[in-house]
């Protein structure tokens, strides 16, 4: 039998997750080992320039 479930039943619902390995990153790189001491660098994905570079509070932003 096929049980309609409420908008609250399903955000109190959790969400089924894939594989917790597919999700944990393997690898670590430091921001000072992608920036070189620069304040910005470009960085290519696919067909997309992208442009990750750090804030006067140094914090990281990255744009399209």
């Amino acid at each position: 039998m096929n049980q309609i479930m409420s908008e609250s039943e399903k955000l109190e619902r959790p969400a089924t997750t894939t594989d917790a390995k597919e999700e944990t990153p393997t690898d670590v790189i430091s921001s000072e080992e992608i920036l070189k001491g620069k304040q910005e660098v470009l960085i290519q994905h696919g067909e997309t320039t992208y442009r990750l570079r750090i804030t006067q509070n140094g914090k990281l932003i990255l744009c399209k």
